[in-house]
């Protein structure tokens, strides 16, 4: 049977509120038919050109929201267009300008950038060889990095488990692609890509299993639908633990937490650099305001079911990275333990549960205040820190043994030391970002009640601090060697990318005021 005309209701979308998403998917829509349509030789001017306005044009738009304070859900309910979500637009929009001027950097590597000419040559084969010396690459990348950040903005804003299902495929997939592209050391690269793939795909499966759980006790796919329904219903609480364990264990993936971190060291050694970076950071912020959007809104009135799995995986996280970190003698390698350890500490805010309105104290920290803030400290951090791996270089690349690093503080005294700082903030040194944001997250977890948790994260703090101050004596105090690696001299884009990084990471030590109220401003998750 046909439904009259007269009954149909057109769905009504705010496509004032949903401008940034709209205005990212459509740029990289235009890059994909300017790389199937454009001649070769221009297409790296045009698909830089074409990202880098449409990242600055979603920025103008989400800012404009911002300043109108928009929060409503949009999209037949599908959409949340909160403070949380705007906060992470502009964060997520301004680290992939850094990353994509990093994608683009050219002068470190003899007119190459970090990206294979052809992913389909085998790596060693004559057409790899005519590739590189005809100066072939994949401009893809740019509109593959669209479409990852635009998922990503998705993801975090998602208020359906079903769009939240979508968007993390969405920025899923162009990330197995670019993790398989390094122009160097292919055969680890596609390594990495199919490790995270197979890993990848399987953690959606559990996603996407406990999304059918909740539901089909919820009959509704709505998170504030679903925190309804665990309200008012009795029974099914086997359904609801079985839902919320698989959703935690594919969320919980992405974060990069233990005992779900395995891929992790893998992916951020095997992919192109420019790539670790832009995984490191904006994939980490999308993560982890998905989950807390997942269980603040829909599971909240569960919060004694699923708090005791989050304190255990709180402690294993900070504990295996600072610990596992201790034994690595690669840089890389080092800096993705580095970020697990980092997970844990943001973990502790979020268990920590520390909301307005719930009898958090006026101006006190909130978790979501917290993990706001110190998801940009470490963004623009750890941007900078990748881009510098990017310029020590020998015959073979990148040189990322921590061996090679030995002296480079009498080489490169400018290099050793921004990289120094950087690691200073990750260790959470005073007058760093990277104290700010952990002094934020330990303030919130201590106000929800979770003070073990604080006493556990100092305590990790410290352990990290020692592999990080290592790595800074290792820079100084040391004999330069005979075959020391090369600096390379970096263009304009990984000036501009680790500038940014630096200048982010001084002011929010220095002056961190402005962007606390921001976050504070952003309030909660709108329900």
């Amino acid at each position: 049977m046909s439904t009259p005309l007269a009954d149909f209701v057109a769905p009504k979308i705010e496509y004032t509120e949903l401008a940034p998403l709209l205005v990212i998917f459509g740029a990289a829509c235009v890059g994909v038919l300017a790389e199937a349509f454009l001649p070769r030789a221009m297409r790296h001017v045009v698909q830089l050109a074409i990202a880098l306005v449409g990242l600055v044009v979603a920025a103008v738009l989400t800012m404009l929201l911002m300043v109108d304070d928009k929060k409503l859900v949009a999209a037949q309910g599908a959409i949340s267009v909160d403070g949380p979500a705007l906060f992470t637009w502009i964060t997520l929009l301004a680290l992939t300008v850094i990353s994509v001027l990093l994608f683009a950097e050219r002068s470190v590597d003899g007119g190459l950038s970090a990206f294979a000419g052809q992913a389909a040559a085998v790596p060693g084969s004559e057409a790899e060889r005519q590739g590189t010396a005809l100066k072939v690459e994949h401009t893809e990348v740019f509109p593959l990095t669209l479409f990852a950040v635009g998922g990503m903005m998705l993801f975090a804003s998602a208020n359906d488990l079903l769009v939240l299902f979508v968007a993390l495929e969405v920025f899923s997939l162009p990330l197995y692609l670019l993790c398989g592209l390094a122009r160097r050391r292919r055969l680890i690269s596609q390594e990495a890509a199919m490790k995270y793939f197979l890993l990848g795909a399987f953690a959606s499966a559990f996603l996407l299993y406990g999304i059918a759980l909740l539901y089909g006790f919820a009959g509704t796919m709505s998170l504030p639908g679903i925190s309804d329904a665990l309200s008012t219903k009795t029974g099914g609480d086997a359904m609801v633990l079985a839902g919320t364990g698989l959703i935690g264990v594919g969320l919980l993936f992405k974060v990069g937490a233990v005992p779900f971190h395995s891929w992790t060291p893998d992916v951020y050694q095997g992919a192109p650099t420019p790539v670790t970076g832009f995984m490191a950071a904006c994939t980490k912020i999308a993560a982890f305001i998905g989950l807390m959007r997942v269980f603040y809104v829909a599971l909240g009135g569960t919060r004694w079911d699923w708090a005791p799995m989050m304190w255990i995986v709180a402690i294993l996280t900070m504990v295996v990275g600072s610990i596992v970190a201790l034994t690595q003698t690669d840089v890389k390698r080092m800096l993705a333990y580095s970020s697990i350890a980092h997970a844990g500490f943001l973990l502790t805010a979020f268990v920590g549960l520390a909301q307005s309105g719930s009898g958090v104290r006026s101006g006190a920290i909130t978790s979501t205040q917290a993990v706001l803030f110190y998801l940009v400290a470490y963004g623009f951090s750890t941007i900078g820190a990748f881009a510098l791996v990017t310029l020590v270089r020998d015959a073979g690349g990148e040189a990322t043994h921590l061996s090679r690093w030995a002296g480079l503080g009498k080489k490169s005294p400018l290099l050793a030391g921004i990289f120094a700082f950087f690691l200073l903030s990750f260790a959470g040194i005073p007058l760093t970002a990277g104290f700010t944001g952990k002094w934020a997250v330990f303030s919130a977890a201590w106000t929800g009640g979770a003070w073990p948790l604080v006493v556990v994260a100092v305590l990790s703090s410290l352990v990290a601090a020692f592999f990080y101050v290592r790595v800074i004596v290792l820079m100084f105090f040391s004999d330069l060697p005979a075959d020391a690696p090369d600096v390379a001299l970096p263009g304009w884009q990984t000036t501009t990318a680790v500038a940014l990084g630096l200048a982010a990471t001084v002011v929010l030590g220095l002056v961190p005021g402005p962007v606390l109220d921001l976050a504070a401003r952003a309030g909660e998750f709108i329900r």
